[in-house]
């Protein structure tokens, strides 16, 4: 079963990570389409090519979003409101990593939940990152507020020393 599901979604890109991608690459320097849809080509070695169809509704959108600009040459280079959800998703992927870490310490029972926990938190970062735009200041800072909690939870945790648990 684990097997079926890593090549369900180990040959495709997660829902989601499109935007994400671009948010984390604008973040460096300001791209066209093209050099967006080229970088993503070369740094996945070839096994990723987003085609036009994804990549330029989905710059329309972060647009519309306030999450990008277009710059005078045709460029696209991030806003101060897409480094800020650029940040909490990154936030959102190390509260993940740090929770898969601990679930995959319980070897076959951790993958399950880890399984269930990588879909549930994906739904949750692409609805969160979709409607950003919509959020007024007072729901943005709970948002942070949350965010910050369980990164502190996390922490806290971490400073624990866990025991690892064989499960044959």
């Amino acid at each position: 079963m684990v097997s079926e599901w890593f090549q369900r979604v180990g040959s495709s890109v997660p829902r989601g990570f499109s935007r994400h991608y671009i948010l984390e690459l604008l973040s460096t320097k300001p791209h066209t389409g093209k050099e967006i849809i080229d970088s993503a080509e070369a740094q996945s070695e070839g096994m990723w090519k987003p085609s036009p169809g994804l990549i330029y509704p989905l710059l329309g959108r972060l647009l519309d979003e306030g999450l990008v600009e277009e710059t005078k040459d045709g460029k696209y280079q991030i806003t101060k409101k897409g480094k800020a959800t650029s940040e909490d998703l990154e936030k959102i992927n190390q509260v993940i990593k740090n929770q898969l870490d601990v679930l995959m310490r319980v070897k076959n029972v951790g993958r399950f939940v880890a399984m269930d926990l990588i879909e549930r938190m994906n739904m949750m970062g692409t609805l969160l990152s979709s409607n950003v735009s919509k959020m007024t200041k007072d729901e943005m800072s709970k948002y942070r507020k949350f965010l910050q909690n369980e990164l502190q939870k996390i922490d806290a945790q971490e400073s624990k020393q866990g025991k690892e648990i064989k499960i044959d």
